[in-house]
């Protein structure tokens, strides 16, 4: 109890500081922009042929917990059936691994960017068709850096949110990314919001702080902007954030700007972590929607 006193005490002292703002006064934290990455080209890590064809790339980024879980065992089974399919898996973990941030705290776009031109670079990836696949703050980050990025050319978004939110450090008072050292506008955490928090209630914490519509318009993320198709996978009883409400909004941004690529939304009954069991939905939509594209050579 003492340290969840501790810890309303100092939020409430950086909401009086600093939320007003959105710009932080903090330093940077240790290793920004740098990443953790694994680049896996075939299923059982075998060099490929010297006249193998060049592989879309896909780039699969977890969430919250941190870490570069795509590279580890958990995700073999998954991560073999994207290369089955045909792809090249660039395994991306942007803080909570060894040599990166150690919290989520104003992440380098530019930082996740670079490793992915790096792993574009391989002679058995094309550079040409790109592909980004994120579960929960993996889902924002991609959402995110596609919308800025035109040689993202698809997006598979797993219980996304659709602002940017406030970082994951021990006062809440930076955002979760940041562009060339300029911290990207994210809804912050709120005074109404800190009695959920000290609860444990994480639902109702995002709930709240997505009332300030203020902040909601500047941090939303312009998915209309997204070069290329975007599938959305949501939960129906998120306890974590509004899934399934997000990515019907997102959804209807696009109907509203007329996009041209193909989207689509499934919402799984279950919990925040039940669309992870039904990832074989984002392995149909990319086959039919990215690598269908990625044989003609993704020049559009």
């Amino acid at each position: 109890m003492k340290t969840l006193l501790t810890l309303g005490t100092a939020v409430l002292t950086a909401l009086s500081l600093s939320v007003s703002s959105f710009a932080s006064t903090k330093p940077w934290p240790e290793n920004h922009g740098r990443v953790a990455t694994r680049l896996f080209v075939t299923p059982d890590d075998s060099p490929p042929a010297a006249d193998a064809p060049k592989r879309p790339l896909i780039v699969a980024m977890g969430g919250a917990e941190g870490g570069n879980a795509w590279a580890g065992p958990r995700a073999q089974a998954m991560r073999n059936a994207f290369l089955s399919d045909g792809y090249a898996l660039l395994a991306l973990g942007y803080f909570g691994a060894p040599g990166t941030p150690e919290k989520l705290d104003r992440i380098a776009l530019e930082g996740v960017r670079n490793a992915i031109a790096e792993a574009a670079k391989h002679p058995h990836v094309d550079a040409r068709c790109i592909a980004l696949v994120g579960g929960s703050k993996g889902a924002e980050l991609s959402l995110l850096l596609a919308s800025r990025d035109p040689s993202i050319k698809a997006v598979a978004a797993i219980v996304a949110g659709s602002v940017v939110f406030v970082g994951h450090t021990d006062q809440f008072d930076t955002g979760s990314f940041s562009e060339n050292k300029v911290e990207i506008p994210y809804v912050p955490m709120t005074e109404k919001a800190v009695p959920a928090l000290l609860a444990g209630n994480k639902r109702k914490v995002f709930d709240l702080m997505m009332e300030d519509a203020d902040a909601v318009a500047r941090a939303r993320i312009p998915v209309e902007k997204i070069n290329g198709p975007i599938f959305f996978l949501s939960a129906t009883q998120d306890e974590l954030w509004a899934s399934r409400e997000m990515s019907d909004q997102m959804m209807q941004s696009l109907k509203q700007a007329n996009f041209r690529h193909a989207h689509e939304h499934v919402a799984i009954e279950g919990s925040h972590a039940a669309p992870m069991r039904h990832l074989n939905l984002v392995r149909k939509f990319l086959n039919e929607q990215f690598l269908t594209q990625a044989k003609q050579g993704c020049a559009r």
